[in-house]
């Protein structure tokens, strides 16, 4: 088949948010950057045995959901870190819905429509947090499928005001980054606090920290200093130690972060004089309002630091532990709800069997990834059926979103 003789009508977006089309042999193929609707001639079409991979050669009629990306890195870099800019928010929303309902089907067993996906209040400007690749000189994100590049991003459009300002600042100043440096992350935390964090190959002392931070309150702008070498524990070298350390994990769009946690704490309903499960907890965010609304709570966080920081501000009486929840859970009181909020990659199979063998009348689970959120389900099934499933656009412009299912046991 000619790739210049192919056109195709892309029909969906497909998980990762490549468009989906069919060619004339039946293949499934996958173009990224298309909208539903579009109308395109193909180019570079690779042809596997069950379904095919192309570019855009020539857009011939735009689907009603296409929009003009307001970011020229999209455009003129294909910057890999957005995936779905050339769609309007609406399509953007029905676009998450479509996958998530799907995966649901397909890998969950269930029977359910499309969750409505709510939306976010920014569209942009909403990351308190942003991490770049640095390599030749270049910080930025990487390109569309090219993992080994990486681009010289002059602004990221998704990141918050400040974090902006900072980046910017940094970017004039890069002579004082160490030689060996392979990230840098800049952020905001919950207290306004902002924090460069300059993750290093090697162990050479770097030792023009001081000046950076020193350029940045030239530039207005206060912040601590991170620098984290291979192998070894991040330290702050200038700026003084911040209430809240630039390394604890935490939502990086913190208005959504709040209303999905709001969420899930709705859907599991009364728990006052109840045993709860707090687990991939983090900073323990979850466990404070449990324990505000009458629980009692037991916790597991693999982050030390995290869990440290828990107990730092968080109340007393939860039991807090420190590990992988599939080595922690045995050593738990049995729960009456659970509220479990796994990494992308979701729970292992200990941790689904142990869920299954509790008699808790509530799970709510929360899942950045809704192909491993079905399969926990599929699971489960045995012993839980799913009442409900909220999904949240936690992430716009790219393909990610969060969902919030309510399990009851059967």
């Amino acid at each position: 088949m000619s790739a210049d003789a192919a056109e195709v009508e892309v029909r969906a977006i497909a998980a990762g948010g490549d468009g989906v089309a069919t060619l004339e042999d039946g293949r499934t193929v996958f173009i990224p950057r298309t909208a539903p609707g579009d109308r395109v001639r193909l180019r570079t079409l690779r042809l596997h045995k069950r379904f095919a991979r192309a570019e855009i050669g020539e857009i011939l009629a735009h689907g009603a959901g296409r929009v003009t990306p307001p970011c020229p890195h999209y455009v003129r870099d294909r910057c890999g870190s957005c995936q779905l800019m050339h769609l309007s928010a609406e399509a953007q929303r029905e676009a998450k819905g479509r996958i998530a309902g799907d995966a649901l089907r397909r890998i969950g067993h269930l029977e359910i429509a499309d969750p409505v996906v709510i939306a976010s209040p920014t569209q942009l400007g909403y990351r308190a947090k942003v991490t770049f690749a640095v390599a030749g000189g270049r910080m930025g994100y990487h390109p569309l499928g090219q993992p080994d590049r990486v681009l010289d991003i002059r602004d990221c459009l998704l990141a918050e005001p400040a974090v902006r300002r900072l980046h910017q600042a940094v970017r004039t100043a890069a002579s004082l980054l160490p030689v060996d440096v392979t990230r840098i992350v800049f952020r905001r935390d919950r207290h306004d606090g902002l924090h460069v964090v300059v993750r290093t190959d090697g162990k050479d002392a770097w030792v023009k920290g001081k000046a950076l931070h020193g350029q940045l309150q030239r530039a207005g702008l206060t912040a601590t200093i991170w620098w984290h070498p291979e192998g070894g524990a991040p330290r702050a070298v200038a700026g003084g130690v911040q209430p809240w350390p630039a390394t604890i994990f935490e939502q990086v769009h913190p208005a959504m972060g709040r209303m999905v946690r709001e969420a899930a704490l709705h859907a599991l309903g009364d728990v006052a004089g109840q045993h709860a499960w707090d687990l991939y907890a983090g900073v323990g965010d979850t466990t404070v309002a449990l324990v505000a609304r009458g629980a009692t709570v037991e916790s597991v966080e693999l982050d030390r630091r995290a869990v440290e920081q828990a107990e730092r501000v968080g109340p007393a009486g939860p039991i807090r532990r420190a590990g992988l929840v599939e080595e922690r859970i045995d050593e738990m009181q049995p729960p009456a709800v659970v509220i479990t909020n796994p990494p992308r990659g979701g729970m292992e199979p200990v941790v689904t069997d142990a869920l299954a063998r509790t008699a808790a009348r509530r799970i709510v689970y929360i899942s950045c990834d809704a192909a491993t959120l079905a399969r926990d389900i599929a699971r489960m099934e045995a012993a839980y059926a799913v009442s409900s499933v909220q999904a949240f656009d936690q992430f716009p412009q790219t393909a990610h979103l969060e969902c919030v299912a309510l399990l009851e046991r059967r």
